[in-house]
């Protein structure tokens, strides 16, 4: 299920592949796959970039496909795993990308409900 709110473009700082979560590179004109939980993500790229310097849109609100990584079940929160790829989290301090809105196992394409956000540490 696709149905992006907003779309953003920017240069792919390398490769990025299609329906990976990515994140701001070093500077404010590009974006890179998001390796971690960590990462603060801000979308998923439906098409990705063949290479360094092309031009990747992402959506940043909405719903999004997106690789999973792992076991989702719908309505987990998702982060990112080493390759971009949506796994679920309950750790406090990650940032997620948004909500499972199906689920899936390691190489499904799911649905996400874009809502980047960081998890609260446990007090």
């Amino acid at each position: 299920m696709n149905n992006p709110g907003l779309i953003k473009s920017l240069l792919a700082a390398a490769v990025i592949l299609p329906h990976r979560i990515v994140k701001f590179g070093t500077d404010d004109a590009h974006i890179v796959q998001a390796a971690a939980a960590t990462d603060a993500s801000i979308g998923v790229s439906p098409l990705g970039a063949d290479a360094i310097g092309q031009v990747c849109d992402f959506a940043t609100e909405g719903l999004a496909t997106v690789e999973y990584g792992g076991t989702v079940t719908r309505g987990a929160f998702l982060t990112s795993d080493a390759n971009g790829c949506a796994v679920a989290t309950t750790t406090g301090g990650a940032r997620i990308i948004g909500i499972a809105m199906v689920s899936g196992v390691l190489g499904d394409l799911g649905s996400v409900k874009i809502a980047p956000s960081a998890l609260g540490v446990a007090g």
